[in-house]
């Protein structure tokens, strides 16, 4: 199977790219990448191409009778928002995506499918209300950017292209993302709640959000948004009491909403809201999760950790 991989030195691209190679036969797997470091660093099943959908589309014969391109780019969302970052936030997504089907309007064959990815930041700040893909947008600047986002992902259906739109929920793993920056408060025994602790989480173990890219591409029956989030979402609060009883350390100290003000600016706002994402598209289509409650996810994640950090270089493209 031919797959161009966008953003796969990134946290998800990682498992991604390693669950390429497990479940695809005949593979042949080109990784674009922005930095010739990344390139260098790739494995050698992989075929690296430097190029920076940022600045222009994709030469159209990289894309041409591809069976599949999964678009991971996009700049972190967790640091602080002045209009700068904004903008960068912005078009790495919807710049890049708008660039790569340009690309694809180019070739003599378009692929046969384009798995974009999104993020549950589309459903804005929702309380108790059960999201699933048929819910409608939410307010505020991630859910105008999702929305911007998957527009310009769904023009590639005017060429005949199968468009998933891959809504991220918060994927815990090793080795980055959200649960590596949290993890050490917690073993020092200062971590807390954000807030009140009453929001919802979406959360996915970063193995099921690798699996359920896989399932976007070979499955047909996936075509539009889906949620990328484990079934059971839980409270932070919850999420909290079962970090600390992981890790075998209390969680006594809150972080108090002005502090994650003062700390974030706008982007705290993001850490508060509530969202109650369930993954309908994925359950509908016979998904099944190897992670689907967060304790399970949680115990197996902090073994791996240990491994990890044991043997860094062995885990680089680990799925954990």
């Amino acid at each position: 199977m031919r797959i161009v991989l966008i953003g796969g030195t990134g946290f998800i691209g990682r498992a991604v790219m390693a669950r390429c190679l497990e479940e695809l036969n005949d593979l042949d797997l080109v990784v674009v990448t922005r930095r010739q470091q990344e390139a260098d660093q790739m494995p050698p099943w992989v075929r690296p191409v430097l190029w920076d959908l940022m600045d222009a589309p994709l030469p159209p014969q990289l894309l041409d009778g591809v069976d599949a391109v999964i678009n991971l780019a996009g700049e972190t969302v967790a640091q602080r928002w002045t209009p700068a970052t904004k903008q960068r936030i912005r078009d790495s997504r919807v710049l890049t995506t708008r660039h790569l089907v340009e690309a694809m309007r180019q070739t003599a064959k378009p692929p046969k499918v384009l798995v974009n990815a999104s993020a549950t930041g589309y459903y804005g700040d929702r309380g108790d209300e059960e999201l699933t893909e048929e819910a409608p947008p939410g307010n505020g600047f991630l859910a105008e950017v999702c929305q911007l986002w998957e527009e310009e992902a769904q023009r590639a259906t005017e060429l005949g292209v199968r468009v998933v739109c891959c809504r991220f929920g918060v994927v815990l793993g090793v080795g980055g993302g959200a649960l590596e920056r949290l993890l050490p408060f917690f073993e020092w025994g200062v971590g807390g709640r954000l807030g009140n602790g009453q929001q919802w989480m979406s959360w996915v173990h970063r193995q099921d959000a690798a699996r359920l890219v896989l399932h976007a591409v070979k499955n047909d029956a996936v075509r539009g948004p889906m949620n990328v989030v484990a079934p059971e979402p839980v409270r932070h609060r919850e999420f909290t009491r079962l970090l600390a009883k992981v890790v075998g350390k209390p969680a006594l100290f809150p972080v108090p909403v002005f502090a994650l003000r003062l700390l974030y600016g706008e982007m705290a706002d993001v850490l508060l809201h509530s969202q109650r994402v369930l993954p309908k598209v994925a359950l509908a289509t016979g998904f099944t999760f190897a992670y689907p409650d967060l304790e399970t996810a949680l115990r197996h994640l902090l073994r791996w950790r240990h491994q990890f950090q044991a043997t860094p270089d062995a885990a680089i493209f680990a799925i954990a």
